[in-house]
């Protein structure tokens, strides 16, 4: 076994705090991976407070992951060292199921192993994330990141980037499209430069005005505050597709009243349960839809995209000792867009 550094949760309660951890020696077809950077989720901060429950402790979070091929198995033949790779939500998957035969891996049947806070697929073995200098991975679960991709802006493309892009690429969005990207936050922000890229119309739905600015800056073509009491009257039946990134409670109804008929409105965020009025279907011939990140084939197809279109996220690199200070801050909104660790930080205490 191999012993490195990493940034725990030993509670729901508790900081996160230095340790070490065990990774595996590279098995046959397995890489290891020396961490650079890795991207700070939302969902990051959830799962250490165990707000979803089921939390396993000590926890590592992190599955925004990029760094480099350390070594490989012998049987390796995708991957060199050297290599600029990342890693994103989950490491392994049952790969025989109807989902993961066609590239769906996200949608494991027998369920996706998380690449932390997960187990293994001898499910005893813990999967411990990318606040940590290195992780041994299966090569099929590797992703290649694009020489064009700066590394600290690619790493967030791996749950944000992928998250946005998959419901935009699988609904048909298509140049001319009207799109409304709803939250422009870590999740928002990529939807608006993915969605204009892709050649739509992008409008932001936000309840800060004060995010306008930013909005139109990252592409968007239009701002609507939804704190306005106009807005959704002004706004009824104007758009083609809806992408829902907000995870705290809003009324589905009025955003799918902003619909067009045969409109989409797709869910990535995960807010409590919200009631719905099924007239806001009906009347419109309108789709309520949801979406989990991507699988392997189409997570690098979204960063092949990023990397032609010179996409990336927009990052706050921190020390891994500014951690908790960062979870501080996300629980007030208080980053644009996304915090990623510079994982040389490990090296200093």
């Amino acid at each position: 076994m191999l012993v490195t550094p990493a940034y725990a949760a030993a509670s729901a309660n508790s900081p996160l705090a230095r340790t070490v951890i065990e990774r595996r020696e590279p098995g046959p077809r397995e890489v290891l991976i020396d961490i650079r950077y890795c991207g700070v989720c939302h969902s990051d901060l959830h799962q250490v407070s165990d707000e979803w429950g089921g939390a396993r402790y000590p926890m590592v979070p992190g599955h925004e992951i990029v760094g480099t091929v350390a070594q490989v198995g012998a049987e390796v033949r995708r991957w060199k060292v050297g290599d600029a790779v990342g890693v994103g939500c989950f490491v392994d998957s049952c790969r025989v199921c109807e989902a993961c035969l066609a590239g769906e891996e996200q949608y494991c049947e027998r369920g996706m192993t998380g690449t932390y806070n997960s187990l293994e697929r001898d499910g005893k073995s813990p999967t411990y994330g990318g606040y940590s200098g290195r992780i041994t991975v299966d090569e099929a679960y590797v992703l290649r990141i694009p020489d064009s991709l700066p590394l600290d802006r690619a790493a967030p493309l791996l749950c944000a980037g992928i998250t946005t892009y998959s419901p935009l690429r699988h609904f048909g969005v298509k140049a001319g499209d009207g799109v409304a990207v709803v939250g422009l936050g870590g999740l928002g922000h990529m939807g608006v430069k993915l969605a204009k890229a892709m050649g739509a119309h992008v409008t932001v739905l936000s309840h800060s005005p004060s995010k306008r600015e930013d909005a139109l800056r990252l592409g968007a073509d239009d701002f609507v505050a939804t704190g306005d009491p106009r807005a959704f009257k002004q706004n009824a039946g104007r758009f083609d597709f809806i992408l829902d990134t907000v995870s705290a409670e809003h009324d589905y109804n009025a955003y799918l009243g902003l619909l067009r008929r045969d409109g989409t409105m797709v869910l990535v965020g995960l807010p409590e349960a919200m009631p719905l009025d099924s007239s806001a279907l009906i009347m419109g011939r309108r789709r309520l839809a949801g979406s989990l990140i991507g699988g392997i084939r189409e997570t690098q197809e979204m960063l092949d995209f990023c990397a032609e279109r010179g996409l990336g996220a927009e990052v706050e690199v921190i020390p891994i000792q500014a951690i908790n200070e960062a979870y501080a801050r996300m629980r007030l909104s208080d980053v644009r867009y996304r915090f990623v660790i510079d994982l040389a930080s490990l090296k200093s205490r």
